[in-house]
């Protein structure tokens, strides 16, 4: 079996293409760009960077017994504690519910993707029982992603903390450095690839045999078996074409003088303006799906052709 890379990529640039320009049409950019941004609900990652105050001999003890002075100061403020935690719990529930919308969008998007046309109200009633079932398979993976973090998080403490206090050589600390460093990535890598296979392979299957989200995993991890390479590098492609495009979104906006930064800002504008690529991207992994046989073939044949409508 030849497996390619570039022509579903172009194949899946045709499709959008004239999905979206031929003819242009702005309803359908803004009706299909909302179900990308439904889809994408929870897609959204921010980067945050701290400045330093110009020291840069750090008190080593001072950072280990952070959490102990962290906690005590909670206790003696009463009035704070409290409002992190309700912050903590707000920040919890608009998760969920954030991440049960874009479940439901991700089939919607998908749909729309599929057979060429803008709808919203149809999708959102016909995917509710597909959507729901991605919805927990995904609040269950968040929840023992978050435990797993944390639970690195602690051992990591106690790890540098139990060499800090026995004065371990240099080169026994760089060492545990470097092995806590393979581990994290190893556990960012992993879930990374779980997530990128669940939105571009599972969901689809999911969508063509309207099957659950635990059938449609089983479905592919047995196409997985048999060609793992193929797919690990299909996710070194996507993670190379994702850095090029945000490369080339930061240079037009800095070629804009930063005006096109505002717009890419607001995520339903955001939604729109970049409706090209993500709908490439979706169409991408159709196309590269359908390499593995007739079983895996999302799009509609020429004879399946029915007439489309929007609304």
């Amino acid at each position: 079996m030849n497996i390619a890379y570039i022509n579903p990529l172009s194949r899946a640039w045709g499709r959008m293409t004239k999905a979206l320009f031929k003819p242009f049409d702005i309803h359908k950019w803004l009706v299909v760009g909302f179900t990308a941004f439904l889809a994408g609900l929870t897609d959204w990652t921010g980067e945050g960077g701290s400045g330093g105050d110009g020291r840069g001999d750090a008190d080593v003890e001072d950072v280990l017994n952070f959490p102990l002075v962290a906690w005590d100061w909670l206790l003696d403020h009463p009035g704070w504690f409290t409002l992190i935690l309700f912050g903590f719990i707000f920040v919890i529930v608009l998760g969920i519910l954030l991440t049960w919308l874009s479940s439901r969008g991700k089939f919607m998007f998908l749909d729309n993707v599929v057979h060429d046309r803008a709808q919203v109200v149809k999708p959102w009633y016909e995917f509710r029982g597909l959507g729901n079932s991605l919805f927990v398979w995904r609040l269950c993976f968040g929840v023992i992603c978050f435990i797993v973090f944390m639970a690195f998080l602690v051992f990591s403490f106690f790890v540098f903390h139990h060499l800090y206090e026995s004065y371990f050589p240099l080169w026994t600390t760089a060492l545990s450095t470097l092995g806590l460093a393979v581990l994290a990535l190893s556990l960012i890598v992993t879930a990374a690839y779980v997530a990128l296979f669940l939105n571009d392979f599972v969901v689809p299957i999911m969508y063509k045999n309207n099957v659950t989200v635990i059938p449609a995993w089983g479905r592919f991890l047995q196409l997985f078996g048999r060609h793992l390479l193929h797919f690990l590098l299909y996710g070194i492609l996507v993670l190379f074409f994702y850095v090029s495009v945000i490369i080339c979104v930061i240079l037009a906006g800095l070629m804009t003088c930063c005006i096109g930064f505002i717009f890419l800002i607001i995520p339903y504008i955001n939604s729109v303006i970049t409706l090209p690529i993500s709908y490439t991207f979706r169409a991408f992994s159709l196309e590269f799906l359908e390499q593995f046989g007739p079983e895996f073939s999302i799009f509609p044949q020429p004879d399946e052709t029915v007439p489309r409508t929007q609304t």
